[in-house]
């Protein structure tokens, strides 16, 4: 008997100790997409969105033409059965298997690691916590450095613009770095996510951030991009959103929290436009946060914690000639 999408996210709840996916293998031959939700158990777009997928599936409203997917309605469980960012932890940092499991997230992360591996593509559906548009985020261009070897650039921007969102974001590593070196620490496992981890084992992979975690049309987004990507990868016979045809927003610079009384100059949301110079926020003590260049704010986290993320600004590229 086919379970309703409230069922599937129920049962999820009921027992962390489990995790459930479900996957689709046609007999002609194709990509292999994985479709992620509620990584971070607060944000349920995702869950929901990949639920109905599921149920469509099932249903016959949903196809399989070619390739494999996999869908994982909710990749943390304890964190979905709490209504919290982790479980233990956050699940998207030091997303790396370990022999010896030293918490809940690690024990999900053992799990969830091979299956990623298992495929070319990734689509991670998150939402954020303050009000905005949807955009996509994607990883590194190609590069053989030793942080973040890539060679798949083209094929996960054209992902990323396939999904139905309105801005692109690139760059999330390198400038996750600065932060931890802004703590005054070094770099390591702590800046791994589920998207970092699928190109480590050579695969490529796209975060859709759909909206405001409490904003129902971002369940719409998450089924949107669903679509997009299945069409886009030529998975499915779908119905696809328009793609992005516009200019890549690249993460230049975060700046963090010092002290609890760090406040931001207005209710800044991401991609508001900043001009060189313009006031961003105020410290406790009362020296001026101005943006150092143009661009456009991200991710910015008012009640964030001292010493982590109080936002992000970004540049687009030039437009093209």
């Amino acid at each position: 008997m086919t379970r309703s999408p409230s069922d599937l996210l129920r049962r999820a709840a009921a027992d962390p100790e489990q995790l459930h996916w479900q996957s689709w293998a046609a007999l002609a031959p194709g990509p292999a997409l994985i479709v992620l939700g509620a990584v971070h158990g607060n944000e349920v777009c995702g869950a929901h969105a990949i639920a109905r997928a599921i149920a469509d599936l099932h249903a016959g409203r949903l196809r399989l033409a070619r390739g494999r997917l996999t869908l994982v309605p909710v990749a943390n469980p304890l964190a979905f059965r709490q209504g919290t960012r982790g479980g233990e932890r956050n699940l998207n940092r030091h997303f790396v298997p370990r022999a010896d499991p030293q918490d809940y997230e690690d024990r999900v992360t053992r799990q969830l690691a091979p299956l990623l591996a298992a495929h070319d593509a990734l689509l991670d559906l998150h939402s954020f916590h303050t009000a905005g548009a949807p955009f996509a985020m994607v990883g590194p261009l190609d590069n053989p450095g030793p942080r973040e070897p890539f060679a798949r650039a083209a094929e996960e921007l054209a992902l990323a613009r396939a999904v139905g969102a309105p801005q692109v974001v690139q760059g999330w590593l390198e400038v996750y770095d600065r932060a931890a070196r802004a703590r005054g620490e070094q770099p390591g496992d702590d800046g791994i996510g589920t998207n970092e981890y699928m190109r480590s084992q050579g695969g490529y992979a796209v975060t859709l951030e759909c909206g405001f975690h409490d904003d129902p049309q971002a369940i719409e987004v998450a089924a949107q991009a669903i679509r997009g990507a299945l069409a886009h990868l030529g998975l499915a016979a779908v119905p696809a959103p328009a793609p992005h045809g516009g200019r890549v927003a690249r993460l230049r610079e975060v700046v963090l929290r010092e002290a609890p009384g760090d406040t931001l100059a207005r209710d800044w949301r991401s991609f508001d436009p900043v001009a060189a110079g313009e006031l961003l926020g105020t410290r406790a003590d009362g020296r001026p946060v101005r943006a150092e260049r143009a661009g456009c704010v991200l991710f910015p986290f008012p009640e964030s914690q001292v010493d982590q993320e109080w936002f992000y600004l970004a540049e687009f590229d030039a437009p093209a000639a």
